[in-house]
């Protein structure tokens, strides 16, 4: 099967139909026109077989989760998801594999709205890459710079499921059948929290969503801020499947520093906190404040008042 095929049969004229995109797949560029007083919101994730899904992870599952980790950093910025290109490289081309990665992908796609515009495809190591595009109204755009002292700060969801599941797909780790299952799908189906993103526009200070473990992300936050936190690892949102199946130092460590939860981190004043429950309500996901924005530019880890000491492990890309 030639590229321009394998094109038209699995990804052209496919899943979302947008009004506001005026040509998609089939020439040298797509043309979209952007709502009038919106900025676009524009982010790239790269996806490499052996670095960031294993081999044995199911088409239909890696197709969902390319589109749903990029999906994640609109919602950390408070945008409404709009268009996508997909770059695919392939070993050879197996129609098997490619009937269940464009179903997945088209999946979380339509979910949320988003047009596939364009892109490319070549012969390589497995690799995907997305770009996705929203939009957002101008000058409300979540960011990382935001936060002042003082702010609480919150996390959607819980945190350390996907580490948890990725471990026990390598056999690291051994865990009961009735947790089992939902630690292995919060790995490969993460829920980018697009709701609480547009929810946040008006409250929050600053946002970043949670792909590296909440012990290296907040960190971006301080730094662009040019403030320091404390966070009380006693309030951090860990499920029961997760709570079940390890210890407790154990639970808090995958919580920290697990990687690929996709919840949102994001700070918001005294003077919001009120209007945080209302605001949420919709977003159909919990959260919880877990510290709080203080002078300074260290994080600081406490336990029932006392330092907490961690070993750290949070995922780097290089």
């Amino acid at each position: 099967m030639k590229e321009f095929q394998l094109i038209e049969q699995f990804f052209r004229d496919k899943g979302q139909q947008r009004r506001d995109v005026h040509l998609g797949i089939g020439d040298d560029c797509a043309l979209v026109q952007p709502a009038e007083n919106k900025s676009i919101a524009i982010s790239c994730d790269t996806l490499v077989e052996n670095i960031h899904f294993l081999p044995t992870m199911p088409a239909h599952e890696l197709g969902y989760k390319s589109v749903a980790v990029n999906l994640s950093d609109l919602a950390a910025m408070g945008a409404d998801p709009a268009w996508m290109t997909l770059a695919l490289t392939l070993p050879d081309v197996d129609n098997e594999w490619l009937a269940e990665f464009s179903q997945g992908l088209f999946e979380a796609a339509d979910y949320y709205s988003v047009s596939l515009i364009g892109g490319d495809t070549t012969r390589g190591p497995r690799c995907i890459n997305i770009t996705i595009h929203g939009q957002v109204p101008t000058g409300k755009a979540l960011t990382r710079s935001g936060a002042k002292i003082g702010d609480w700060i919150y996390v959607t969801g819980t945190l350390g499921d996907s580490a948890l599941g990725l471990d026990i797909l390598l056999g690291n780790k051994v865990v009961d059948a009735q947790y089992k299952e939902f630690l292995i799908n919060r790995h490969y189906h993460p829920t980018p929290r697009i709701l609480a993103g547009q929810a946040l526009r008006s409250l929050a200070t600053s946002a970043i969503d949670l792909s590296d473990g909440l012990y290296s992300d907040i960190k971006h936050v301080l730094k662009a801020s040019n403030v320091g936190a404390i966070i009380d690892v006693n309030e951090l949102p860990i499920s029961t499947s997760l709570r079940e199946s390890a210890d407790v130092d154990e639970a808090i460590s995958y919580a920290l520093t697990g990687g690929e939860d996709y919840e949102l981190l994001f700070t918001v004043p005294e003077s919001q906190r009120g209007a945080l429950d209302i605001a949420l309500i919709h977003s159909g996901v919990k959260f919880v404040k877990i510290g709080q924005i203080c002078a300074g530019d260290k994080l600081r880890l406490v336990s029932a008042g006392a330092p907490y000491e961690l070993d750290i492990n949070s995922f780097e890309h290089f």
